[in-house]
């Protein structure tokens, strides 16, 4: 039976297609399942293959992204019944849609209530979910052995206590201290303090034989009884978890059946409550307090003394040990569910880099996906032999692990589609072991924007940008010391934990237990701060270590020994052996695993280190050209020749075909388009350089003298052009409402900016004065009444660059959605979108707008294709030209399915005056081609004579010899075209195809 059941289920996975293109949609309140639902039959005319949501299990209350979630069981209350639930995922399929879900393996949020998180703080390491979180019960400090560090008060904790803003509480049965709105879980065995507190005076009015007052006495009893909450040995956690919720049941039952006790607890409670203006009477709550398993803290030592690991520097979101068993089990039992039953059919995973052990986790997501499918067919098929299925399953894992999870290459290692936020830099690759398609595209995002970067403007913007700040930043010294900065002032707890399980290591041999701690420390700081790239994928089971981790690490250490001469260089070499698993021979088993598991916890920090460093700080202090400051982005790297932009796509096309493209994402700096509009300004550096000149000049009335300089330091006034030139609406006026909106957008980035750049000012440390004066300057600029001129002049040039930027748009539109990759759309990108980083980019869609324009676009296609393009192009500011690239590039996609599945890739040369100045390239299946060009470096083009056509007039495709005889069709216009000759070439001549549109996609025709 488990044979036969094996072999269907394998056949049936494999058969399924991946998907061919995805919809971002962020859910959560304002738009919920039944808008999502109504959203589906646009989606699936516009050529969708899969609908991709945002994270929607039960997540912190007003939550608008969803990954912070508190309840893995649940669906989102406030995103839906799972009646509404239900009835969208039917409509996704009845359109013939896929379901791609993203998942968050890694953390759960704990600003609100959470179930797992709420019992570990009410019984501490003896909580039923204490090994579900990554919390070091015995850290550095050792006043919080056996406790949870919550710095989540607004001052010194004493202050807090005896302004008596901590309150004891009591409902139903249990006891709980308020702060605010927040509970937290009062530990069962401080129940005993509260109520003995004037007992003797309760036995006096009740009598000691009084049959609620022997009750009280048992419940007292039965709490002295409960295994501590330091126990950890399996039965009597079950034991304490089991008893304290029957001593709860029976004060709640206690309680409703005596009104002397109701009142002997509600006295107490208002005495241990203390009177504020008096210290001494809180000594009783603090003792409460410090009978518990959790230790509150004035909000600002998380970074150097919290304990449990975060994700990121966010105390609000704690992270789980997912590579537990019953962890795994607990986070993904309701989205197994949903495979099974058929509602989604592909996963995104959050923040993979976050994992113990990512490579052991994606093999175990693919090998209980097979079982649940397995399970269905079971199921429908031998209901009545449900007795069966244990030797069944077990036979079936061992099968698959023989198989698919013995073989990096078996196809069933990726039956389910996966794609993995994974952020890769400079020339790093996703671990070829991973049982994933591919990444989200944050890589492909930062190369297509980068093909329209021209790279002989670099010298004139980088002097620009130096003469403007008076000071010439160097890029890679700037992300060492920010990540200097995130070690020192917001993961301090992360690196002194590090640092002691390193000196316990140390210990463990006579030639290296006399490094110091504090040298141990700055050695791993040093590594930590140089690392290059994310993470290494060090794990306890492969026999090798990857090379490219080899490489990293050891690259890493030899650039930690040359910057710190006075620091003992074997130091670094014992680093280097822990972490490379160079194990000395004398060491036994438990050694050599607290070693490993030392080197896999590094792991975890150096990703979140990088992101916070770079993408969160440096991102916004470094601004020489501010488009490329993207999530995976090199801003070091003047934009990406075409020569890498096909590399990338070849390898992608060989090794990663169902590799998500995107072009924005909810995580975003900068949309696309506002991305496309800046990076035109590498078209005209002089202009660039003497507007700015001109707009500082005009706008140095509204900076705000300080005593330490002027509000906006140049820095933040360089981003804030960028910033405003780049979101300015489409079209040659704006009304005094659209302006004001504008003004309000802007103001709130720049004040978020300059906090995220930690120069000025921060989250941590605000600077209301800097603050302020950054506001005052953005409100000031963006007045017609105060700075007409300077307002006159931006529209100005942001007008001159307006057209190439929409061209830049559409351009690499289209070449994302031909390339080889599973082609993704962000909620309301199929118009023009000049949105700026969360929350700004998670503003309204207005998709009855947009459905309603793709049916009238439909109409005039079928009637007048030419005139619709001559239309669209006369008329760019309204973005349906946009829509109309997305929508015929969708429909080429699924018409096409085969060749964007398997097809190859062909990068295409171009001939003639402006062979630079376009990107192209084939896609090619057995005997289906296709072919796609976008022109970059416009600007000239558009100004010229004869404009775009004219300026490509000389200029051709050089394409292969085999295309010589194949007709083609225009995917925009309809029109048919052949390959020429040319110098015994064969050509196609771009301007004739540009005249009618401004891009080139082509589809073969006659095949």
């Amino acid at each position: 039976m488990a044979g036969a059941l094996y072999g269907r289920v394998r056949d049936e996975l494999l058969a399924r297609a991946t998907p061919l293109s995805t919809y971002r949609l962020q859910l959560h309140k304002g738009f919920p399942f039944t808008a999502a639902r109504e959203v589906v039959p646009y989606l699936a005319r516009l050529g969708l293959s899969d609908v991709y949501c945002s994270p929607y299990l039960k997540a912190t209350p007003g939550s608008t992204h969803g990954y912070d979630c508190v309840d893995h069981k649940q669906l989102n209350p406030e995103v839906g019944s799972p009646e509404e639930h239900g009835a969208f995922c039917s409509t996704v399929r009845e359109h013939g849609l896929g379901q791609v879900l993203d998942v968050v393996p890694n953390h759960m949020g704990i600003e609100s209530f959470n179930p797992l998180w709420f019992d570990v703080l009410e019984n501490g390491p003896s909580s039923l979910y204490a090994r579900f979180f990554d919390i070091d019960w015995s850290p550095v400090k050792d006043e919080l052995e056996g406790k949870v560090l919550l710095p989540v008060l607004g001052d010194q904790y004493g202050v807090v206590l005896e302004r008596g803003e901590l309150k004891l509480g009591f409902r139903e049965g249990a006891f709980f201290i308020h702060y605010y709105d927040r509970t937290l879980p009062l530990a069962p065995r401080q129940y005993g303090r509260v109520l003995r507190r004037g007992l003797e005076e309760l036995e006096g009015r009740l009598g000691v034989e009084n049959t609620h007052l022997l009750e009280l006495h048992s419940i007292l009893t039965a709490i002295g009884h409960l295994p501590s909450r330091t126990e950890t040995e399996r039965a009597r956690v079950i034991e304490r978890n089991r008893e304290k919720e029957i001593i709860k049941r029976r004060l709640a039952a206690l309680v409703e059946a005596s009104p002397e006790v109701a009142e002997h607890i509600s006295t107490n409670v208002k005495a241990f409550n203390g009177t504020p203006g008096n210290p001494r009477s809180f000594d009783e709550l603090g003792e409460l307090l410090e009978g518990c398993s959790y230790r509150l803290a004035h909000w600002r030592v998380a970074g150097e003394e919290i304990n449990y690991r975060r994700f990121f520097d966010i105390n609000g979101l704690a992270a789980i040990r997912v590579e537990d068993p019953d962890v795994f089990t607990e986070a993904h039992q309701r989205i197994f569910d949903w495979l099974r039953q058929g509602c989604i059919t592909g996963l995104r995973i959050d923040h993979p880099d976050g994992l113990y052990d990512p490579t052991a986790y994606f093999l175990n997501l693919q090998e209980q996906y097979f079982i649940e499918r397995a399970r269905a067919v079971f199921e429908a098929e031998h209901a009545e032999r449900a007795e069966l299925w244990p030797e069944v399953e077990r036979r079936l894992r061992e099968r698959w692990q023989g198989e698919a999870g013995a073989q990096v290459g078996s196809p069933l290692r990726k039956a389910l589609y996966v794609a993995v936020e994974k952020i890769q830099g400079g020339r790093e690759r996703i671990p070829e072991a991973w049982a994933v398609h591919g990444t989200t595209g944050y890589r492909f995002a930062n190369a297509v924007g980068g093909v329209f970067v021209k790279p002989d403007a670099e010298a004139s913007l980088t002097e620009t940008y130096h003469r403007f700040i008076d000071e010439a930043p160097d890029f890679e010294e700037l992300v060492y010391e920010k990540k200097r900065l995130i070690l020192r002032d917001f993961m301090s707890s992360e690196l002194n934990m590090l640092a002691h399980r390193l000196n316990r290591i140390s210990e463990m041999n006579r030639r290296t237990r006399d490094f110091t701690l504090n040298s141990l420390r700055r050695a791993l700081a040093e590594f930590i701060a140089l690392f290059p790239v994310y993470r290494t994928y060090v794990d306890d089971w492969r026999p090798e270590l990857d090379e490219r981790d080899v490489r990293y690490i050891q690259d890493t250490l030899r650039h930690a020994k040359a910057r710190n001469a006075t620091l003992n260089a074997s130091i670094f070499d014992f680093l280097g052996d822990v972490l490379l698993r160079r194990y000395p021979e004398h060491l036994g088993p438990h050694e050599r695993a607290e070693m490993l598991a030392f080197a896999m916890k590094v792991q975890q920090v150096t990703g979140p280190v990088m992101a916070k460093g770079l993408e969160d700080t440096v991102f916004y202090v470094y601004h020489r050209l501010v488009s490329l400051n993207e999530v995976g982005g090199e801003p070091e790297h003047f934009g990406t020749s075409a020569e890498v932009f096909h590399t990338r796509n070849q390898e992608r096309a060989e090794h990663w075909p169902a590799s998500m493209l995107t072009s924005s994402t909810h995580d975003t700096k900068r949309s696309e388009d506002v991305r496309a509009r800046i990076n035109v300004l590498t078209e005209l550096p002089e202009e660039w350089r003497q507007r700015v000149e001109r707009w500082s000049q005009l706008t140095r009335a509204h900076r705000t003298e300080l005593p330490h300089g002027v509000a906006p330091c140049p820095n933040d006034e360089y981003l804030f052009y960028q910033t405003v030139v780049g979101a300015w609406p489409m079209g040659p006026s704006l009304s005094s409402e659209g302006l004001a909106d504008l003004r309000n957008r802007i103001r709130d980035y720049m004040l978020k900016a300059i906090k995220e750049a930690k120069v000025l000012t921060s989250w941590t440390n605000p600077d209301p004065a800097y603050e302020e004066g950054v506001a005052r300057y953005v409100e000031a600029c963006l007045d017609e009444g105060r700075s007409r001129a300077f307002l006159e002049d931006l529209q100005s040039f942001k007008r001159r660059i307006e057209r190439a930027g929409q061209h830049n748009s559409i351009g690499q539109l289209l070449l994302k959605m031909i390339s080889p990759g599973v082609a993704d759309t962000y909620q309301g990108c199929e118009l023009w979108d000049l949105s700026l980083v969360d929350p700004d980019n998670r503003r309204p869609v207005d998709y009855g707008l947009r459905a309603r324009l793709l049916e009238v676009l439909d109409r005039e296609a079928e009637a007048n294709r030419p005139g619709l393009c001559s239309q669209l192009v006369s008329n760019m500011d309204d973005g349906r030209i946009k829509l109309f690239v997305l929508a015929e590039s969708l429909r080429l996609r699924k018409r096409q399915s085969a060749l964007f599945h398997h097809g190859g890739y062909r990068a295409l040369h171009l001939v003639g005056p402006r062979a630079d100045a376009a990107v192209a390239f084939a896609r090619e299946h057995e005997r289906s081609v296709v072919i796609a060009a976008a022109p970059r470096y416009t600007l000239s083009a558009l100004e010229s004579p004869g404009g775009l056509t004219g300026a490509y007039e000389e200029t051709s495709l050089d394409l292969p010899e085999s295309y010589a005889s194949m007709t083609f069709r225009d995917v925009f216009t309809g029109q048919e075209v052949r390959p020429g000759r040319q110098a015994g070439s064969v050509v196609l001549p771009l301007a004739p195809l540009l005249a009618g549109f401004p891009l080139v996609l082509l589809e073969r025709s006659d095949g």
